[in-house]
């Protein structure tokens, strides 16, 4: 009798416990950057951050939300491209600094400009791991425009390395021209120092 109890007692246990050994699976990549937009578009609505004076708030929270969502590392590579090689592994370092802070300040300012209660239509996602692309529409009226986002799976995470936008231009694309241009004349250093002035000059501003 003692050792049924005890057996059950055991089954119970493995029952009531035993999830905590079976890894929960990752978000697929739509359900990822649903999540995190609906979430950003939950604040841009947020009628306590319409106020002037809370605009600085707004964007500390739009940040918390979004930042997680993308691999600045992998998006600073992908920018540079080949002159990444070029860089020290103090200057890699310093420069995805800047520019995840150039990125972030960019897009937010966007965001908090020319948001009007446009809405998000989750189209389709194309996986290919550790790769995946999300094709998206952000609709304003009646005009639908593209915003692919293009994906990577890194330690069990998807995270966005590059966007398309309209005509599937690469966000990643555009700057990697201008930072090529600027690399061919200047080095590593010189490009930082470059983004760390626009830095400055914006909170001057």
């Amino acid at each position: 009798m003692r050792g049924t109890v005890w057996v059950s007692t055991l089954i119970m246990f493995s029952l009531l416990f035993g999830y905590t050994t079976v890894p929960a699976a990752a978000p697929n990549p739509m359900e990822t950057v649903k999540v995190k937009i609906d979430q950003v578009i939950e604040v841009l609505n947020d009628p306590q951050y319409h106020k002037p004076a809370k605009r600085d708030e707004q964007r500390d929270k739009i940040w918390e939300i979004a930042s997680p969502l993308f691999d600045f590392k992998e998006i600073s590579r992908r920018t540079v491209g080949p002159g990444w090689e070029r860089f020290s592994e103090e200057q890699k370092e310093r420069f995805t600094q800047v520019f995840t802070q150039f990125l972030g300040n960019s897009y937010i300012d966007k965001m908090q400009g020319e948001y009007h209660n446009e809405r998000i239509v989750y189209l389709k996602e194309l996986v290919r791991e550790p790769q995946a692309l999300v094709r998206t529409q952000l609709v304003r009226e009646n005009v639908a425009l593209p915003i692919d986002y293009r994906m990577k799976l890194e330690d069990g995470q998807w995270k966005i390395y590059d966007i398309l936008v309209e005509n599937g231009v690469s966000i990643v694309q555009n700057y990697r021209v201008q930072f090529q241009s600027i690399l061919q004349k200047e080095s590593p250093g010189q490009l930082i120092e470059r983004l760390e002035q626009k830095l400055k000059n914006r909170q001057q501003s």
